[in-house]
């Protein structure tokens, strides 16, 4: 289950794991610069994530791309 956070300018909602991985990365803003697609992948490819460990590990690999 996605516990959804915030809805961003494309009408999708940012799920709440997303939400605070960036945040705690500071990655707020990268994310939000970010092609609507984009962010909709990276969105997408958070549902097949299982742990907190493995969202911070993935956030860290989109800011650092």
């Amino acid at each position: 289950m996605v516990i959804k956070m915030v809805k961003y300018t494309s009408g999708s909602e940012l799920p709440v794991g997303l939400g605070l991985a960036l945040e705690q990365y500071n990655a707020m803003d990268h994310f939000f610069s970010l092609s609507a697609e984009t962010q909709q992948q990276i969105i997408d490819h958070t549902q097949t994530i299982q742990s907190k460990n493995e969202m911070l590990n993935y956030v860290q690999s989109i800011v650092t791309k």
